[in-house]
């Protein structure tokens, strides 16, 4: 059986792109969140969002990204939330280059293996080899019960997961039937067969992850490993914490022989200058939305995640809570030396993420890029 994935081709999309010294992507929010009241642009729309990553895919940034969650009324801060799943495969018609990853939760349903190897490989093809799935597993409790049972146990999931991408490899490759009787979920597979099969021996698959379970399936199944900083989202701290970090993550790939890229999710607050960067954050701040607040559906939900704890820890610290994994605010030249402090740590590429998405992504790009540039960070 064939275990080739896209890295494994040199013309892939995804070859192409861990080609540039500092991968670039999009975070994009494809729910109606509010993190403070301090007015801005931002949307859940499909055209919006849209908009923004064909502009990103013509400036040459490397991947679009977004979550996908499942909550009940009131859950959502604005009641508007797109499927990922959809939503960025929809957009492969409409861009060239830049790779769409899709969030999936994989045990939710549950998906059958069939399903998401057929699907997947249409996407594939719509893309041209640019598509992939973000695989997550839920660890919210509210959501698996909005499908029907209780939370699976946290470890449990990742074997679950890993059963069945092995079994989706086994499809996207296989050249005859394959059959298979599920030892840990509920489907079973007889005579299963897709065509066609992706272009690069499958999509490209992204886990988000932190925890030990997490990160040695992402070992064993991931081409790209999204994480989060166990020092929380101050800058300083995440620069502490990082580098055993992703050392720990790689070397469990390269231990199954295997090579795997690291992606971080940063929020940029940036302006010209020191003083207007710091009037920008300090108006957000002091319109900021306080936990639990009722105003705009915030809530908590009992989680067992283990990558966001930092954001905890004492002893690091803490940031603004502006959302992302971490926070990097400053002037131009300030974000990029942040973003080359983040390449030493072991961090392959970043998704970024704005307040006010579509102007402040409009800033970056005439501003910031071409430092990054001329930082030799890209080509």
């Amino acid at each position: 059986m064939s275990q080739r994935g896209p890295l494994d081709f040199p013309d892939s999309p995804l070859s192409r792109a861990i080609r540039q010294p500092l991968m670039l992507g999009l975070f994009l929010s494809l729910q109606d969140i509010h993190v403070s009241t301090l007015p801005n642009s931002s949307s859940w729309t499909y055209d919006y969002n849209a908009a923004i990553v064909q502009k990103a895919d013509a400036l040459g940034f490397d991947i679009a990204f977004s979550r996908t969650q499942w909550l009940p009324k009131g859950g959502y801060d604005g009641e508007a939330s797109l499927d990922s799943f959809v939503a960025l495969g929809a957009m492969a018609p409409a861009t060239r280059n830049i790779l769409l990853i899709s969030t999936l939760h994989v045990l939710y349903g549950p998906w059958h293996p069939l399903h998401i190897a057929k699907l997947g490989a249409t996407f594939d093809h719509i893309a041209k080899g640019r598509w992939g799935i973000n695989i997550v597993t839920g660890h919210r409790a509210v959501e698996h019960e909005m499908f029907g049972w209780t939370r699976i146990e946290h470890d449990r999931r990742y074997e679950m997961a890993a059963e069945l991408f092995e079994v989706l490899q086994r499809l996207w490759t296989d050249t005859e039937n394959y059959s298979h009787d599920s030892r840990l979920s509920s489907w079973k597979l007889k005579d299963g067969y897709i065509t066609p099969k992706p272009l690069y021996g499958r999509p490209i698959l992204v886990t988000a992850t932190g925890s030990e379970a997490g990160i040695e399936f992402a070992a064993a199944h991931s081409d790209l490993v999204f994480i989060t900083s166990p020092g929380g989202a101050h800058i300083d701290s995440a620069l502490e914490t990082l580098p055993a970090h992703v050392a720990r993550i790689k070397d469990r790939a390269r231990a199954r022989g295997r090579e795997v890229k690291t992606i971080i999710n940063p929020i940029v607050i940036s302006r010209e200058t020191e003083a207007e960067t710091r009037a920008y954050l300090d108006a957000i701040v002091a319109h900021k939305i306080p936990p639990n607040s009722t105003s705009f559906g915030h809530r908590g939900y009992d989680s067992d995640a283990v990558a966001w704890k930092g954001r905890d820890d004492p002893r690091h610290k803490q940031g603004y809570g502006l959302g992302g994994n971490i926070e990097v605010i400053g002037t131009p030249e300030q974000v990029v030396a942040q973003f080359a402090a983040l390449k030493r740590a072991g961090i392959d590429g970043v998704q970024l993420n704005f307040y006010d998405f579509a102007p402040d992504f409009d800033r970056f790009a005439a501003t910031t890029l071409p430092l990054l540039r001329e930082a030799g960070l890209r080509l």
